[in-house]
């Protein structure tokens, strides 16, 4: 019978890894589809104010305290121990919990509201003022119903039903800009298109309540509420805060600084490059968000640091797989890409892009280890380094972007993440949390020799061929993909990783 349990969970993180990059291969042919149609229908001017509405209201996720992520650590505690009433008196905390932020993060929004003029500074123009308003409104209703979405979603994490909650992100990944580019076309603007996101956010919010119940019998006990159990977890979550912080000031704070000195034109572009690296990073937690529950796993019944080591540096690689085909792909083909997607007043982004998606790298496909940290209750130090670093960050950006424009406050960006995401925290890993860092980099280090053909290949194209439209730029990036799929698969891939390719293909093929 384990053995039967134990296959199910396999299949499913095998299934929702597969159903993690069909959503996002989707979600990216979406985006380069509907994205241009938005821009053009927008105007610059437009996406730009909606790019700094949303950093702005984005600051108020902070009201989740990090209480989210610590959902994991205790389930996976009260599961060891086998105390069902201990699981459900933990899901009836965190309703009340997240339900009394969502009512703050509405409250919160009413004065925000009230204040914009105070927010925005003299850098909008009356009409902007007004749209921002309505804008506001509704992106903080957005928000408030995502505070008690996420005990479901965590919930239904814990059980590891990834096909499940990885369909429903396909599905709202496909239904968003279907939904909201009839709206754009009857000239609604971003007033109808985060209508459409608001919308999207409850039917989620419904269907993951309808699956915890129905599907999964989950119980909420709200009887009991264990004060110690409130103080143990606030002060695991604290530090968690800490790190939900530096990430608003690492990737909205730029947004905000450049609205205040440079003007909305300047946070389209930005906003541009910013939504390409978004893609980048959502592409690699595809992988080491299903392996979560079995880090925990792992910390909880017998915390091997060799077993981790090799779940982390596994993970690793199969995300460099994926990235090294991204990055090396957009840095050959990312100025015509831009140009032809966003069009040529956003040729800037593709500099903005490439600083922020080249040193974001390391820590993505490190980003399994950020759970090992958590599960070990050993996340204190990253979040205190890297919060000294993010508040440098800001005092830097602010010349650099004065200087540079968008480029600087990207560049500002860069230099925090590589001080604190690669060089403090591959220390780290290696003196404090347990993880042989060594072993790690000497296997990325073997996809080295893989690496050559493909840009030698990218180098040539940019060198002596002319891309000015679409469908060259198709063809290039299918040779280019070409390329790098044999020369990593034959000298890059080690048998596993090989396997994971050929499994699948051998199984259509008996069919």
């Amino acid at each position: 019978m384990l053995e039967v349990v134990k296959k199910v969970y396999i299949n499913q993180r095998k299934a929702g890894v597969i159903l993690s990059y069909a959503g996002q291969l989707a979600k990216i042919l979406i985006s380069i589809i509907y994205t241009p149609i938005m821009l053009r229908l927008l105007g610059q001017s437009e996406y730009g104010l909606y790019q700094l509405v949303y950093s702005v209201v984005s600051y108020l996720s902070l009201l989740s305290l990090g209480f989210s992520s610590s959902y994991m650590r205790f389930y996976s505690r009260y599961k060891a121990q086998k105390d069902e009433n201990g699981v459900a008196r933990l899901n009836g905390m965190f309703l009340l919990i997240f339900a009394s932020l969502s009512v703050v993060c509405i409250l919160c929004g009413c004065v925000m509201l009230g204040n914009i003029r105070a927010i925005f500074g003299s850098g909008l123009t009356d009409s902007e003022y007004a749209t921002a308003k309505v804008l506001m409104a509704l992106l903080v209703v957005n928000l408030a119903l995502t505070f008690p979405n996420s005990v479901f979603t965590c919930a239904i994490t814990a059980h590891e039903r990834f096909l499940f909650q990885k369909f429903l992100i396909l599905l709202q990944n496909i239904c968003n800009p279907l939904l909201a580019l009839p709206l754009l076309i009857m000239g609604y603007g971003s007033i109808g298109m985060v209508s459409v996101t608001t919308f999207l956010t409850l039917f989620v919010l419904v269907m993951n309540i309808y699956y915890s119940f129905h599907n999964l019998h989950i119980r909420f006990c709200f009887r009991e509420f264990q004060v110690s159990l409130l103080k143990e977890m606030w002060v695991f979550t604290f530090f968690i805060f800490i790190n939900q912080i530096i990430d608003q000031i690492n990737w909205s704070v730029d947004k905000f600084l450049l609205g205040r000195f440079a003007g909305t034109t300047a946070v389209a572009v930005y906003g541009v490059g910013g939504q390409i690296n978004s893609m980048y990073i959502e592409f690699s937690s595809s992988v080491s968000n299903v392996f979560v529950p079995k880090v925990n796993r792992i910390v909880a019944e017998s915390g091997d640091d060799r077993e981790l080591t090799k779940l982390f540096t596994k993970v690793g690689r199969i995300q460099f797989i994926i990235l090294g085909l991204i990055l090396s792909g957009f840095t050959f083909f990312g100025i015509p890409f831009v140009k032809i997607w966003a069009g040529s007043e956003y040729s800037a982004s593709y500099a903005v892009a490439l600083l922020l998606i080249i040193p974001v790298t390391v820590p993505l496909i490190q980003n399994l280890g950020i759970e090992i940290q958590r599960a070990k209750n050993m996340h204190k130090a990253r979040a205190v380094v890297y919060l000294a670093i993010a508040i440098a960050n800001v005092f830097v950006s602010i010349p650099l972007i004065k200087l540079m424009g968008p480029a600087g406050a990207a560049l500002g960006t860069a230099i925090s993440l590589i001080a604190g995401n690669i060089i403090f925290m591959n220390w780290y890993y290696h003196a404090r949390i347990g993880m042989n860092m060594f072993y790690f980099w000497k296997e990325i280090a073997k996809f080295i020799p893989a690496l050559i053909a493909p840009c030698a290949v990218g180098f040539v194209i940019m060198k002596f061929a002319t891309i000015t439209g679409l469908v060259k730029l198709g063809v290039f990036a299918i040779i280019y993909t070409a390329v790098y799929a044999f020369s990593m698969f034959f000298l890059g891939m080690n048998a596993e990783e090989k396997q994971l390719v050929i499994g699948p293909i051998r199984k259509i093929l008996r069919k």
